[in-house]
């Protein structure tokens, strides 16, 4: 890269900043903007249902098979549990990962888009032992599927 091209993109580079900069300090460009809007009530509350109710509208869910729960038997280390949810639901909203042992259950929520298959991956905190509860919406109506999570320490069962 000669001299010449590395002072163009310093320029673009301190262009571009600037200008985030004045649009920062005029207010145009804050956090309360940038960000999605997040349902702060659902993750901060402390039932199921009530969780539910406040990120997807209802806490009343029908067990469906048609959710597929891809979690470990036994997760060594509570902190880090990868979760994959799918669904073979017709028209797929919205994805909620859920777990019941938490304080706060509700963990993730996925809002997806017309035609977007509904596969999503994350990993999870678990507080202890308990369930892992996959809610899709679909239709308008909520679904769940669940699968039980062992969490212990070094993963030795225990």
């Amino acid at each position: 890269m000669n001299t010449d091209t590395k002072r163009r993109v310093f320029l673009k580079g301190s262009l571009a900043a600037g200008t985030v900069g004045v649009a920062v300090t005029a207010g145009l460009l804050t956090p309360q903007t940038v960000l999605a809007a997040w349902p702060e009530k659902a993750f901060h509350a402390k039932k199921t249902d009530e969780a539910l109710s406040n990120s997807l509208g209802s806490g009343t869910t029908e067990a469906s098979d048609k959710i597929k729960i891809k979690a470990p038997d036994i997760a060594e280390n509570g902190a880090v549990v990868p979760v994959t949810v799918s669904s073979d639901l017709p028209g797929v909203e919205n994805i909620a990962i859920l777990s019941s042992a938490n304080n706060t259950p509700l963990l993730a929520v996925y809002n997806l888009g017309k035609n977007t298959m509904a596969n999503v991956s994350c990993r999870i905190k678990m507080a202890k032992t308990g369930d892992v509860i996959a809610v899709v919406k679909s239709g308008g109506k909520l679904y769940a599927n669940r699968k039980s999570v062992k969490v212990t320490i070094g993963g030795c069962g225990g």
